[in-house]
């Protein structure tokens, strides 16, 4: 007889992200994961009963939220930081 397989609490987490943030179907996760799509759509129900799936999702879009602010910051300062070298190029070019 085979053993029973378990899942730490933060596996099931992570197969029901893979549903909710990534778009993929259940069935789809549950081949790469070698398990019933059953199995994730209980994981799931019981995650929106307890609020951890509201919580999780809302924590993980705020922090893509705050990468792309972050990664347009960090562009425009690029830009910044470019025409502050070419104009420091020009003046000391000029003064010679």
């Amino acid at each position: 007889m085979s053993k029973r397989r378990t899942f730490s609490r933060e596996y099931k987490l992570e197969a029901v992200k893979k549903v909710v943030e990534q778009g993929l179907s259940f069935a789809q996760v549950a081949r790469d994961l070698q398990i019933r799509d059953t199995l994730i759509h209980s994981w799931k129900k019981t995650f929106q009963n307890d609020g951890t799936l509201q919580n999780e999702v809302t924590q993980s879009t705020s922090v893509e939220a705050e990468l792309k602010r972050l990664r347009i910051e960090n562009r425009q300062l690029k830009i910044e930081r470019d025409i502050l070298k070419k104009a420091t190029a020009f003046f000391a070019k000029e003064n010679n």
